[in-house]
């Protein structure tokens, strides 16, 4: 079995049950806790959520993630593919890189806005400029996740962006 790359969602064996993760998120309110997440099954199960990043290690394990988490994932290397693609008007949700060739995640923010597209936005990012996530925030962004990140704090902004759509 080969060494799981850095945004690799399997358990480490640990003596206790609890996982130590290092991750930021922020969000409108600063942070998830205390906010009201709408579990809702029927908004979650089968939710469109889109990841863009060049990333392709990143492209593979959070679709696998997010699959089995009950969504219905579809990855794109860039912010040029997603917009190109048939998927734009269909995602609930978008997990998108900040820092990306060609077109940053904040420009493809910027894009969508234009062109009318209210799509939720997690972004995240191995960026630790806090102007940079607090820029994305305030255009419009439900969080701010910052690598590497756990995947309980991942799959809890999705569906808060989920209730926000």
């Amino acid at each position: 079995m080969g060494r799981p790359n850095r945004y690799s969602f399997r358990p480490q064996r640990r003596s206790d049950d609890h996982t130590k993760v290092e991750s930021t998120l922020l969000t409108k309110c600063g942070t998830l806790k205390g906010m009201r997440l709408r579990q809702d099954a029927a908004t979650v199960a089968r939710a469109l959520v889109s990841v863009v990043d060049d990333d392709e290690s990143v492209r593979e394990s959070l679709p696998a993630l997010l699959k089995a988490s009950g969504f219905d994932p579809r990855a794109f290397s860039s912010a040029a593919e997603f917009l190109s693609s048939d998927y734009v008007h269909r995602t609930q949700c978008l997990i998108l890189d900040i820092a990306m060739p060609n077109m940053s995640g904040l420009e493809l923010q910027r894009e969508l806005g234009l062109r009318g597209q209210k799509i939720p936005i997690v972004f995240i990012t191995a960026q630790t400029d806090d102007a940079v996530r607090v820029r994305a925030l305030e255009q419009g962004a439900v969080g701010v996740l910052l690598k590497p990140f756990s995947k309980t704090d991942l799959l809890s902004a999705v569906k808060a962006a989920l209730g926000t759509s």
